[in-house]
């Protein structure tokens, strides 16, 4: 099953530039090294954005969790960095009550997987 509503997926520029790419957010820094490592870079941010979405539109859900606030939506599988080269990520969308935009929470790679 695919993401529903995804043609209405929304990644926010602060969720990519102040977390995802950032060397100095507690938690993203990791995940900035990874995704920086393969050429996405924080002032090119949109970059990521549409490789988040492209991952949505690509890759199945891989688990679905209701809770008081809405759905959460993780779907793992492959994107393409800008250098070419094929990362198997996790992703996470969440779908908010009375809502039909999926809005991208956070995304971490996950082992190795060739295309």
């Amino acid at each position: 099953m695919k993401l529903p509503y995804v043609a209405k997926a929304e990644v926010s520029k602060a969720k990519i530039v102040r977390y995802l790419l950032s060397t100095t957010h507690r938690a993203g820094k990791s995940k900035a090294s990874f995704f920086m490592e393969f050429g996405f870079e924080s002032d090119r941010w949109e970059e990521l954005a549409t490789a988040l979405k492209e991952h949505a539109v690509e890759n199945d859900i891989s688990l679905e969790e209701k809770t008081s606030f809405g759905v959460r939506y993780v779907i793992d599988g492959l994107l393409k960095a800008p250098d070419g080269t094929w990362l198997n990520i996790r992703s996470a969308w969440f779908i908010d009550d009375g809502d039909d935009s999926p809005r991208f929470i956070t995304a971490h790679p996950l082992r190795r997987r060739r295309p």
